[in-house]
């Protein structure tokens, strides 16, 4: 297709962590944009930045500034979203948000490209989302086992990256590092506390040596945001809204990838062998599963890359219809910034 005829997208929230890895996903995928815009706040309005090789200067996000846009990526806070989204998608733009603003909506799909890229046709609000990058971490390895045998139970642990918290969670747990380097902090209760002081950023509680069970917001009943996220995500996408689901999300000194530790029960007998097939080949995932050889997925090794990885495929001991296994991926990549960009080349595909 000629340059002048590809559809104009515009990134909304470009200078963020998760715009950032978009521009950068953008330049190493297939080039099928015509222009591509970066809007930010008005305070980031100005910069340039690179993509697709070319330096862009960033416009302040506004009505004007989504004139002729015909896909909009946003990868803003939930509020910026909710208030801007519905205008690009009155400029004539479709929204692909990764946010959480619309993923509980009825009207406007949760969509996994690997798992169900039909959803991306029914879309009458011109909004489709992607789930929160706790899901993402598992979600399309888990699509493949459901298809084959039938997912009835889910009992989810995660161990969340402080990236998931922004650039903010970023700089808290580096900061931290920096206090408690080189000392023998983490030996007396409370000692980590009072070298941070007030300093424990979007966290309740430090986070450099220690892990914190806790991620998100308060919800009815002592859960939290990212654990009813992860439950309403899994159900939307995999079309299962009964589907019992258990989660503990916590937070963990990584800098960028989650992890989980996942018991799925199935319809029907599980056996190892199958199950690693099928995780083996579908799209969108490795396996990496040889403990007697000390390989198994961490987030050192699955930063920067795209896939899902997994690894401790294991049968339950006590049920021959469950799987154990362990997963990991990069939230700032699949967990957020890659999925936009897959969902947004389905919708293309589908125009042409």
């Amino acid at each position: 297709m000629p340059a002048s005829q590809r559809p104009t997208l515009a990134v909304v929230g470009a200078t963020g962590a998760v715009g950032t890895v978009l521009l950068q996903i953008l330049s190493h995928r297939a080039d099928i944009w015509g222009e591509i815009r970066l809007l930010a706040s008005p305070r980031s309005a100005g910069r340039t930045l690179a993509v697709r090789g070319e330096e862009v200067e960033v416009a302040a996000l506004g009505e004007d500034a989504l004139d002729g846009v015909d896909l909009a990526l946003f990868a803003v806070p939930d509020e910026v979203a909710a208030r801007w989204a519905p205008v690009a998608v009155a400029r004539g733009a479709v929204v692909v948000d990764t946010s959480a603003a619309f993923r509980a909506d009825p009207e406007v799909p949760l969509v996994v490209p690997e798992v169900n890229p039909h959803a991306v046709r029914m879309r009458p609000r011109g909004i489709l989302a992607g789930p929160d990058g706790t899901t993402l971490t598992m979600i399309v390895a888990l699509g493949a086992l459901h298809a084959e045998f039938g997912l009835r139970e889910l009992v989810v642990s995660s161990y969340q990256a402080v990236s998931g918290a922004g650039r903010d969670g970023v700089g808290t747990l580096r900061r931290q590092l920096s206090l408690v380097a080189g000392t023998e902090l983490g030996t007396s209760p409370g000692d980590v506390r009072r070298a941070v002081g007030d300093g424990t950023g979007p966290f309740p509680e430090p986070v450099a040596l220690n892990v914190v069970p806790w991620a998100g917001s308060l919800r009815a009943d002592g859960w939290s945001s990212d654990e009813m996220a992860v439950r309403d995500g899994t159900r939307k996408v995999l079309g299962l809204p009964a589907l019992p689901v258990a989660v503990t999300c916590v937070r963990v000194p990584v800098v960028t990838v989650h992890s989980l530790t996942v018991h799925a029960r199935f319809q029907d007998e599980v056996t190892v062998g199958r199950a690693r097939e099928i995780i083996a080949t579908a799209p969108g995932v490795v396996l990496c599963d040889d403990p007697e050889a000390g390989e198994f997925p961490t987030p050192a090794d699955v930063v920067g890359t795209d896939p899902t990885w997994v690894g401790r495929v294991r049968r339950a001991l006590d049920d021959p219809t469950a799987l154990e296994l362990f997963a990991c991926g990069d939230n700032l990549r699949k967990g957020a910034a890659l999925n936009a960009a897959q969902i947004a080349e389905l919708v293309v595909a589908e125009r042409q």
